[in-house]
């Protein structure tokens, strides 16, 4: 039996993280879930790999308007550094540029209620889709 591997997008705050998933190489992103950031964080994507059989982690990389890097920055690179040594598995930075507007406004034109939740999770999958468009555009992973 071919088990197909998934990929995970991650949204990542300093309450919570949006969690995306897309069957890899060629799978549409979808929300999955919002975990809480806190002590049990890697407890919950440990138990997503495992049963998802996910292959590689995407997050995203917040950073100013000009492009540096800010407090959020920092914080996520960090959180990934962590995430990574706890998981046992690679997660690759993708600029995360404006996907919580653009998250949020596609929410409000749907002109039914949602929570912040809601925002993180799909935030999440435009960084995974972003990500997945660059690699099917010739982009190469490391």
């Amino acid at each position: 039996m071919n088990e197909s591997s998934s990929v995970l997008g991650l949204d990542i705050g300093t309450v919570r993280v949006g969690v995306a998933i897309a069957i890899w190489p060629d799978g549409i992103p979808a929300p999955l879930t919002t975990l809480a950031n806190d002590p049990k964080l890697s407890d919950g994507l440990k138990d997503i790999i495992e049963t998802e059989n996910v292959k590689f982690i995407v997050a995203g990389r917040p950073r100013s308007l000009n492009g540096n890097s800010t407090k959020q920055t920092l914080f996520t690179s960090q959180s990934v550094k962590d995430l990574e040594n706890k998981l046992g598995i690679k997660i690759y930075l993708q600029d995360e540029a404006a996907t919580s507007l653009k998250a949020k406004a596609e929410l409000e034109a749907k002109k039914k209620m949602f929570t912040k939740k809601d925002v993180d999770a799909l935030s999440a999958v435009y960084i995974l889709e972003d990500f997945l468009t660059e690699r099917k555009n010739g982009g190469m992973i490391e």
